[in-house]
């Protein structure tokens, strides 16, 4: 079995946690961070999870509209709570995915959003866990 060519590589660095600076090498994406349970600026992980689901999942959905010959616009809004688990030590985020697609019946809206679920690179990573939920959702709001 032959491994599949990298159609993108990237690398991610970060040397402090969530107190300082995390970013993308060659020249890449820099990103200030700080704690989900301060008030210091800056970013953290449950922002950039939700970033990167809602931009792989919305892009995921665009293409698979467009595969259909359909110009309708979408969008992806994904809330994540950062929750200190109640039966053991740690914590975990609790992520909630919607999209909507302007124009089309709720029906087909379900469809089209369980596909792109399907092919996202990003949903198929968090795919499976308990705490991710997906949904398609009525109406179309900007």
């Amino acid at each position: 079995m032959t491994t599949p060519k990298s159609l993108f590589h990237a690398e991610m660095v970060n040397e402090n946690g969530v107190d300082g600076i995390a970013y993308v090498k060659n020249d890449g994406l820099k990103v200030s961070l700080s704690s989900p349970t301060s008030n210091a600026p800056g970013t953290n992980p449950e922002e950039l999870l939700g970033l990167s689901l809602s931009t792989c999942l919305n892009a995921t959905l665009r293409s698979v509209l467009n595969a259909r010959g359909k110009q309708n616009k979408s969008r992806v809004e994904v809330h994540v709570d950062f929750v200190k688990e109640t039966t053991k030590p740690g914590y975990y985020f609790d992520v909630l995915a919607t999209a909507q697609i302007d124009g089309l019946e709720f029906e087909e809206v379900e469809k089209l959003v369980g596909v792109a679920e399907r092919l996202c690179p990003v949903s198929k990573l968090l795919m499976g866990s308990e705490t991710v939920i997906v949904k398609a959702i009525e109406g179309y709001t900007n």
